[in-house]
């Protein structure tokens, strides 16, 4: 590649993140049975100590920073996804938040997202709490189809995390093909 000259412009390479705190946004988390199952006693301290970094896309959830394992909050997310799924994915980010802070790889290597110990431990516990509030597999289900996954790896992860899957629809074949 030739060295192109460029115009005399600044472009940071560093920028100070900004966060708020969990517990400014999300309240009532520390009083729910699965989240004091996630940190036991040190619940209210977590949560109040746990940042949360907002941005706005219209891709993407929610997850942890594998850097310093604050969440990370798409706003599009908070405010077009159903509330249900919402609850849930932040039960099940509240176990990596965990996962980080005992040191653990949240993404890692050699492991398959249907297939990764991070992921199916903390789909266990937000499809057990799921099961609590007495969401059905047909709909714990739907909720684990993200666009990431095809449907032998969706079936995969439902499997590995205890959720009956619906059967497979049997597509009758057209004449031409």
């Amino acid at each position: 590649m030739s060295a192109a000259k460029l115009p005399n412009v600044v472009i940071p390479r560093t920028i100070r993140l900004h966060y708020e705190p969990f517990t400014k946004h999300f309240k009532g988390f520390e009083d729910v049975e699965a989240v004091r199952g996630i940190f036991g006693p040190r619940t209210r301290a977590v949560l109040r100590s746990l940042k949360v970094e907002f941005f706005s896309s219209k891709w993407g959830y929610m997850g942890v920073s594998d850097e310093d394992g604050h969440l990370v909050v798409s706003t599009h997310y908070l405010r077009t996804g159903n509330r249900r799924d919402i609850y849930l994915d932040v039960v099940h980010e509240l176990v990596h938040v965990r996962q980080f802070k005992e040191g653990k790889e949240l993404f890692p290597e050699g492991f398959n997202y249907p297939d990764a110990p991070t992921e199916i431990e903390a789909y266990r516990v937000c499809i057990a709490e799921g099961r609590r509030l007495g969401i059905t597999d047909r709909d714990l289900f739907k909720y684990l189809k993200v666009e990431w996954m095809d449907e032998d790896d969706l079936r995969k992860l439902a499997r590995n995390v205890g959720v009956k899957a619906p059967p497979k629809s049997k597509r009758k074949k057209s004449k031409n093909g």
